[in-house]
């Protein structure tokens, strides 16, 4: 099964192309791009850079996908961006690989939605199942969990960690760590809670969401240190598997302080 390509769009010599893609007007392919198999590039869409494309992925018009990092210290090393299978890249998104100050990787996951305008920045680790709204960015080195939801003009800070199905809300920023099935919402965004509605509309046994609900008042007490809280909860919900993820989630390296509850008016 040949690719068909548009009579304008531009591939370049050492490009390489699956079986069945289509690529459609305008677009420019690199000589370093790897396209997958029954990729679709609409009109007008730039993929340059060592960039991997995997299969069935649909790129949508004015993305521009493996430019070069938005980062002054990036002085040209060889880099690469890794794109999933069954991706949805819409207009306008950006997404950039990596740096030699953070692995010479970007990589994006499976069966993602990256909507209008969105940007994953050099040296991001994107889970499956992520869906970024429209306008969110996500600043380098930041490592966002399986299905992760950034909600609008949501803006995540260098080097932070998103949880899995944890939810940014619209109009919020992630400038710490936040904790799996967590929910954040404000400028300088607090912990609000779980995602409930998440956990739910993915098919969680209501047991682990009670179970986890009780962990999570435990965790954010107001008695004790929070290295005791964590030990306590790790103790008391041995048994629990969506508990010991947050209690591993809090424990792990990280260059980032933990994004904890506060006011809203905070």
């Amino acid at each position: 099964m040949s690719s068909e390509i548009h009579a304008t769009a531009i591939v370049a010599d050492g490009a390489r192309l699956g079986e069945g893609c289509r690529v459609g007007p305008y677009c420019v392919i690199g000589p370093k791009a790897t396209l997958g198999n029954r990729v679709v590039l609409e009109s007008h869409v730039v993929v340059d850079g060592d960039t991997t494309i995997g299969d069935d992925t649909h790129v949508f018009p004015f993305a521009s996908i493996g430019h070069i990092p938005q980062d002054l210290k990036f002085h040209g090393e060889n880099s690469r961006l890794v794109i999933g299978a069954r991706n949805r890249i819409r207009e306008y998104v950006t997404m950039n690989p990596g740096t030699e100050g953070g692995g010479l990787v970007t990589t994006i996951g499976d069966d993602c939605l990256f909507m209008a305008s969105s940007h994953v920045a050099h040296d991001c680790h994107i889970g499956n199942h992520v869906i970024l709204v429209n306008n969110a960015t996500v600043g380098g080195h930041c490592t966002i969990g399986d299905f992760a939801i950034l909600g609008g003009i949501s803006a995540v800070h260098q080097f932070v960690r998103i949880g899995e199905h944890a939810f940014i809300g619209g109009m919020s920023g992630a400038e710490n760590d936040v904790i799996p099935f967590g929910t954040v919402i404000g400028a300088r965004g607090g912990l609000a809670g779980l995602n409930i509605v998440g956990l739910k509309r993915r098919g969680f046994e209501r047991d682990r969401i009670h179970a986890l609900r009780h962990a999570y008042k435990k965790l954010f007490a107001e008695e004790g240190t929070l290295t005791e809280r964590v030990e306590l909860v790790a103790r008391e919900f041995a048994g629990e598997p969506l508990v010991q993820k947050v209690v591993d989630f809090i424990r792990a390296e990280s260059g980032r302080s933990l994004c904890t509850p506060r006011s809203l008016d905070d």
